[in-house]
């Protein structure tokens, strides 16, 4: 048997051929839950993408984190500021029964915003229907990271529908628990 490193499942050799597999790999046994973050471009265009890198960052004053590209379409809609004034987005944590949902906002572009699955929420923002909970957030900073960002909002207002079991994803496919663990 090889050398065992501490925290390796017995008989198990670490094979990474590079930083960026590292990352990758690593990072697909991550089991994460799975948020939409919508808003609307200065031109009034809705636009929205999922996310799984949702943090709460401190609870007095509510703020919450997500990542995104910079060159993402949604972009425009955190970038600000907006001749509207507004710079706000709406968070969407999503339940099992949301994955549709998700996998229509990471899908095309095009297609993300055509259908009944939406509807103008507080400050006209893109609401999706049927989720266990919303926060509506106002901007408040971002930091570039790279071609990223890290995005802090102030949560101002939110709701909660059906409660639900939590939607995953990991290994590159959405997941729901099996149960809590005894």
């Amino acid at each position: 048997m090889g050398r065992r490193s501490a925290g390796l499942t017995e008989g198990v050799e670490p094979h990474i051929v590079d930083d960026l597999s590292a990352f990758k790999l690593a990072f697909r046994r991550h089991a994460a839950g799975v948020a939409i973050v919508t808003g609307r471009t200065p031109d009034g265009a809705p636009v929205g993408f999922t996310a799984t890198s949702l943090a709460s960052l401190a609870a007095v004053p509510p703020l919450a984190t997500f990542n995104m590209a910079r060159i993402s379409t949604a972009w425009p809609a955190v970038e600000g500021p907006h001749p509207s004034g507004s710079e706000h987005v709406i968070i969407h944590l999503l339940g099992a029964r949301n994955r549709a949902l998700a996998e229509r906002l990471a899908g095309p572009h095009g297609e993300r915003f055509t259908g009944d699955h939406w509807a103008p929420g507080p400050l006209e923002l893109p609401l999706l229907k049927g989720v266990p909970a919303w926060m509506l957030g106002r901007v408040v900073e971002r930091v570039p990271v790279a071609d990223n960002a890290v995005v802090v909002v102030q949560i101002e207002d939110g709701g909660l529908g059906a409660d639900d079991a939590p939607l995953l994803y990991h290994e590159r496919s959405y997941q729901a628990p099996g149960g809590p663990l005894s």
